[in-house]
């Protein structure tokens, strides 16, 4: 097929060079050109604007920041989408930007999938993420040959919108699974203990997770390359709090990561792995 992906940062990268490695004619755009052109070696073609990148284009893929970001590229693009184009929304940009979009693609005469993805950048490069997909039926076959070359399994749930909801579900998850982590390496630490000492004890047990250990781990080794920053991980903290206040449920531990999250920014730790929010428990 012809696709067009808007956004060629960390996730959608991978997701470009692996649509082009399966034969799709895919063409790429992104803010800052230097991060696309390292593309063109693996086959996709590099546009310098989103209408050069969606002319005729079958699917328009969207993996970009935030909610802003994605409707900018998208009216930018306005021009030359074609009106039988699917667009599918993969950034996570939370609920109330999620119904902008929807408008938005009815207001151009497109069909839209909303189709946020969990992991992280390995899983992006392996094509093992998992697709959270929502939208009309009758669309789920034209936009399935994209989900089986990035996604290790697609779950459809619904109609549009409600995927970009369980994706604050999951992301709720992991943000406290991440605080945790950091507050028991850093009072581990602190107390005069080796830190590989807890991640020992946990091992095997029911309560242990390869997360724990994988993000243990790179926090006792300061290793912070990062597969998800910490910069992000705010920007999805503050989502899951604006969906927690639509729900009408109180949200204390996710505030909490909030908070910490913000700190380590702060700290200058936004750009490293979200992992690094550990340096909030100092900070």
């Amino acid at each position: 097929m012809k696709i067009a992906v808007l956004g060629t940062g960390l996730m959608g990268a991978p997701i470009a060079a692996n649509l082009a490695a399966a034969g799709h004619e895919v063409r790429v755009w992104n803010r800052t050109r230097a991060k696309a052109e390292p593309l063109a070696a693996q086959g996709a073609i590099i546009a310098d604007t989103p209408a050069a990148a969606v002319e005729g284009a079958e699917i328009v893929l969207t993996v970009l920041n935030d909610g802003p970001t994605v409707t900018a590229a998208i009216q930018a693009a306005a021009e030359s989408l074609p009106h039988d184009a699917v667009w599918i929304q993969a950034s996570t940009v939370g609920i109330a930007s999620t119904e902008d979009h929807i408008a938005l693609a009815r207001s151009l005469g497109l069909e839209f999938v909303d189709a946020p993805v969990l992991g992280s950048t390995k899983p992006a490069a392996e094509g093992k993420l998992v697709v959270l997909a929502s939208g009309a039926d009758e669309l789920r076959e034209r936009v399935q040959p994209v989900f089986d070359v990035i996604g290790a399994r697609t779950m459809w749930v619904g109609e549009a919108g409600a995927s970009s909801k369980l994706k604050l579900v999951a992301n709720s998850w992991v943000l406290a699974l991440t605080a945790a982590v950091g507050e028991a390496v850093s009072l581990a630490e602190a107390s005069g203990l080796d830190p590989k000492l807890f991640l020992e004890a946990m091992s095997g047990g029911a309560i242990d997770t390869p997360y724990l250990q994988m993000k243990g781990g790179a926090i006792i080794a300061r290793s912070f390359e990062p597969a998800f920053t910490v910069e992000n991980a705010l920007k999805d903290a503050r989502l899951v709090a604006e969906a927690a206040e639509r729900a009408n449920v109180r949200l204390d531990v996710a505030q909490a990561s909030a908070e910490r999250l913000s700190r380590a920014v702060d700290g200058g730790h936004g750009d490293k792995d979200m992992a690094a929010s550990y340096f909030a428990s100092y900070e």
